[in-house]
């Protein structure tokens, strides 16, 4: 995909950020793409702890739309949503930092990059771009980035 394309609903989505994470590896810092959102993909198995730092540095590092699918994909909607609320001691959430979230389970990967592309807008933030999440032992970046590419191109 190259420079933009806009959904259904008007989302804008750039061309994404492909990201490999292993489980127990360190989270890279996407500090610099804010606001954005995120496609969480979970083609491994984590433990708690470690699926909890990821979202609390999902939430820390910008990211107002959580994507989840895969393996568990409803804990990382659950793991999202507590991180954003600890972010604010479990008070109420300003408008222009609540995280949205939603997880896609037994759907094939297509049809949570569709739901990114077409319905994924912040109701108050304007989000930059998208981070696509590998949670996995090998790289498929070619092949994500391609099913990103073609989702809802009909």
């Amino acid at each position: 995909m190259d420079g933009e394309d806009r959904g259904v609903c008007g989302v804008a989505v750039s061309t994404p950020l492909y990201v490999q994470l292993r489980p127990d590896g360190d989270m890279p810092s996407v500090t610099g793409l804010a606001p954005f959102r995120a496609v969480v993909i979970v083609d491994a198995i984590v433990t708690p702890q470690w699926q909890r730092a990821v979202s609390e540095s999902l939430v820390r590092s910008g990211c107002l739309w959580m994507i989840a699918w895969g393996i568990d994909s409803s804990s990382w909607d659950d793991s999202v949503d507590c991180a954003n609320l600890g972010a604010f001691d479990y008070r109420e959430i300003p408008d222009e930092t609540f995280v949205m979230t939603s997880w896609h389970h037994d759907k094939p990967l297509s049809e949570a990059f569709d739901f990114c592309k077409r319905c994924a807008e912040h109701p108050t933030v304007a989000l930059a771009t998208t981070v696509l999440l590998h949670i996995s032992l090998e790289n498929r970046e070619q092949e994500i980035c391609r099913l990103f590419s073609e989702a809802g191109a009909s």
